[in-house]
């Protein structure tokens, strides 16, 4: 049985409001105190936000694959493997904020323009475990859900910081 997601459009206010509540939290913090790990066994905003746009990497392209090819064989990828290919941990903060935001401009515009069957096409996901059937509300429900955790997340650095 397939896990719950929630709706189309709590998916998309989900989307829309992540950039918006990292940029209220961390304008006017040097980039360096966003680096900062209030320990060592936590991530900093910088590196959280590094987690964020590798998922967001990662998961928008399941999306984008399920909506344009007929039921699509999908490999796992692993979000945190992903981003050690990446530069996203070396970057500055802001720079690194202004192209997860303008990223999920266009994978908010992506889906909103989708009709509401092809929210509903299917891929198969292999690699982590048994083949699972995966649709784009599937994946637009996990990005949502787990970046709504780590913005809340990047909330409580700030202000401890």
């Amino acid at each position: 049985m397939a896990p719950m997601v929630i709706a189309r459009e709590q998916i998309l206010s989900l989307l829309r409001e992540g950039p918006v509540r990292i940029a209220e939290a961390t304008g006017g913090v040097a980039s360096e105190r966003l680096r900062a790990r209030l320990s060592p066994e936590e991530w900093s905003a910088n590196e959280v936000l590094a987690h964020l746009r590798a998922c967001a990497d990662v998961w928008s392209g399941c999306m984008s694959r399920i909506a344009a090819e007929d039921r699509p064989t999908i490999r796992a990828i692993n979000p945190r493997t992903w981003m050690e290919k990446t530069d996203y941990p070396e970057l500055e903060f802001q720079p690194s904020l202004q192209a997860f935001t303008a990223q999920r401009e266009k994978l908010l515009a992506f889906l909103e323009g989708l009709a509401e069957a092809s929210w509903q096409r299917i891929a198969t996901v292999q690699g982590a475990g048994k083949p699972l059937e995966r649709t784009v509300q599937f994946f637009g429900d996990k990005l949502a859900r787990h970046e709504r955790t780590h913005v809340t997340q990047i909330e409580r650095i700030v202000k401890a910081l």
